[in-house]
């Protein structure tokens, strides 16, 4: 018996009914090669997990702040309705209705199976730099059990003469006795008792010992990309040890990582209601959440196009569409599972914990303005700098600091390894796809040696100009590339193999559903959704600048290296559709027109799901057509 399930209305058809049950789904695998989830909460928390990231603690918090407060939830939740949700149920149902992963999935659409191997390099430049944060987590984590927190004072073995725990004054104006005004150094302001006019300070250019610590000590960054330096080696030990968890977490597949995510995603939610708590009782946590949510919403932001284009950007990356792991993931599901409800229950959960982990990151922010003297809006930031500096100067100011600290770093490592997971998942699956028989027999070493490949490929990002190449890489890798994929999975799925045909399928797993139920799907999917990300790729093409990190420009080389990586992430669109275009038969337009037309054997892969729609369906232990060799080279006997 379930736990939790969805009321009457939000169910869809007769078929399984959402649950978070624990029970097993069934005693044995629909399928005997790739196997299927032990349970159906197996699969619901792997997918809150992989879509459930870094990004919902240190992006959306900023920018919801930038963009209008809670005034910013309104393009956001338009944008989860328009962009996120459209094409999370329609990679749900794909990997689903198939059993196939990211690449041999596209046997619906030979021409652009293409989109698929590059959602699958793209995944794996990112699965790369991503274990690389995950092991700085691990090094604060560790940081973290000493009784006073490394980075809590200027020590003079990383820190210099600019570091400072409180804002230095230089000079300021004041009114003499004579009410003549004059620009005075600040020390002798002081030695004669005179008061600053307000806004007339002049502050030293000082660092925070935890700036400090992060850029000197944690890092030992150089001054560019030209500057590579040496591996930084206790980084290179934590990278090391975050490749040998997701190992361990992997070597059964779906069977062993799906009991793991129990912990790894559940967890995190008990460390930000605990932060949340003990933010909520500091002083100037109020004033945090004002600035969060509250009279900082600003509701002319609205008719600013960057406001729609930040809440589209963060609905798409937030939810990891795109990317390959909703195929992979959804692929291990029962025939008749419920992708629909599963969609919309993973969505939700995840703007959810968006919103509710900006009260915990603006409560303590707030607490340190307070302390510091500071306006909220001068400790706000994003991404590495609110990760590994702003929050761990507040936390190092708190009462039992190290304990704080751990739980905050511990949270971060867990939302960054369940992520992980899926994403290493998504490559496995591919090879599985590829190699079943091999898979089932060498799937240890086959895992184990695809993390010893990428952690040996991460080790120039533990260099000590590794943090510029994990921001390149994320800058153009995690960007372009992924928006690009998504318009052409649109525009193949419901465009070329034909959206009613897709719906159709959809249909044997979740059932008949009526014309109006679809009439809100077949808008987005045709028209909405892609046009949509097409602006979104067009405006930021249009407004590229070269990439930077803090106040450290690339040079032109270093730009020039992010746009060969994403060219040779899409390079392969183009040549596999040329590919399969010249091992066909006919005239040039005969060719085109074959394949755009779904595979003999394009259809679910147990005969018993077939019906008639695919009773027809090609179905021998190796089937040699016109798919690229090292791709879907087997198809699998029905039990």
């Amino acid at each position: 018996m379930g736990w939790l399930s969805l009321p009457s209305f939000m169910r869809c058809g007769n078929k399984e009914d959402f649950t978070l049950s624990t029970e097993k789904i069934t005693e044995k695998d629909e399928e005997s090669e790739r196997g299927n989830w032990s349970r159906k909460s197996d699969y619901l928390l792997s997918m809150v997990g992989y879509a459930v990231g870094l990004g919902n603690v240190w992006r959306f918090p900023y920018l919801t702040y930038k963009d209008g407060g809670g005034a910013f939830l309104i393009p956001y939740t338009i944008m989860l309705a328009l962009a996120g949700l459209p094409l999370f149920f329609l990679e749900c149902s794909l990997g689903q209705f198939a059993s196939l992963g990211p690449i041999s999935v596209w046997r619906i659409l030979p021409l652009l199976q293409g989109v698929g191997v590059t959602m699958v390099i793209i995944s794996t430049f990112v699965t790369i730099y991503y274990n690389v944060i995950i092991g700085y987590s691990l090094y604060y984590l560790f940081a973290s059990f000493q009784s006073v927190l490394p980075w809590a004072d200027c020590n003079p073995e990383w820190a210099n003469a600019n570091c400072s725990k409180t804002r230095l004054v230089l000079d300021c104006n004041i009114t003499l006795d004579n009410e003549t005004t004059i620009n005075a150094n600040y020390s002798w302001v002081e030695k004669n008792n005179y008061t600053c006019i307000n806004g007339t300070k002049v502050f030293a250019n000082t660092q925070a010992p935890s700036e400090q610590y992060w850029n000197n000590k944690v890092l030992q960054r150089s001054s560019g990309l030209d500057e590579t330096g040496e591996v930084v080696w206790y980084l290179a030990l934590c990278l090391l040890l975050s490749w040998l968890i997701v190992a361990v977490a992997l070597f059964k597949g779906i069977k062993s990582s799906g009991k793991i995510v129990y912990f790894t995603a559940i967890f995190p939610y008990v460390v930000l209601v605990i932060l949340l708590v003990r933010g909520a009782t500091l002083d100037g946590a109020l004033e945090g959440i004002e600035f969060y949510i509250g009279k900082q919403s600003n509701f002319t932001k609205l008719t600013e196009a960057e406001v729609w284009k930040d809440a589209a950007t963060q609905i798409f990356f937030s939810l990891s569409v795109a990317w390959g792991g909703l195929v992979a993931l959804s692929s291990y599901n029962k025939f008749n599972n419920n992708c629909y409800s599963d969609a919309i229950f993973v969505c939700v959960i995840n703007c959810l914990t968006s919103v509710f982990a900006g009260f915990a990151i603006f409560s303590i922010l707030g607490h340190m303005a307070h302390e510091a003297g500071k306006k909220v809006s001068e400790v706000v930031d994003s991404g590495f700098d609110l990760a590994f500096v702003a929050y761990p100067e507040a936390l190092s100011k708190l009462p039992v600091a190290p304990l704080w600290s751990f739980l905050f770093f511990f949270m971060l490592l867990l939302l960054g390894l369940d992520s992980q997971f899926a994403t290493v998942e998504t490559l496995t699956t591919t090879i599985q796809d590829v190699y079943p028989k091999l898979m089932k027999k060498m799937r240890i070493p086959v895992t184990l040696g695809l993390c010893t490949v990428l952690f040996l490929l991460g080790l120039v990002c533990v260099t000590q100009a590794g943090i510029y190449w994990v921001n390149l890489v994320d800058h153009f890798c995690a960007g372009w590339g992924i928006l690009f994929a998504a318009v052409l999975e649109l525009v193949g799925i419901c465009w070329i193999y034909g959206g009613n045909r897709f719906i159709e399928d959809t249909e044997m797993m979740i059932g008949k559903k009526s014309w109006l139920f679809w009439l809100w799907w077949r808008a987005c999917w045709f028209f909405i959704t892609p046009f949509l990300l097409l602006a979104i790729l067009i405006w930021s093409l249009v407004t590229f600048e070269r990439p930077t990190f803090g106040s450290v420009e690339y040079p032109v080389w270093g730009a020039a290296v992010g746009w060969c990586m994403i060219m040779f992430c899409l390079i392969w669109i183009p040549i596999i559709a040329i590919y399969k275009i010249s091992k066909a038969k006919g005239s040039l337009w005969q060719r085109i027109t074959f394949c755009c037309k779904p595979q003999p054997n394009w259809g679910p892969a147990l005969e018993r799901n077939r019906g008639e729609r695919y009773r027809n369906m090609v179905d021998t232990e190796k089937e040699k057509d016109i798919e690229i060799p090292t791709v879907d080279a087997y198809v699998h006997k029905p039990e």
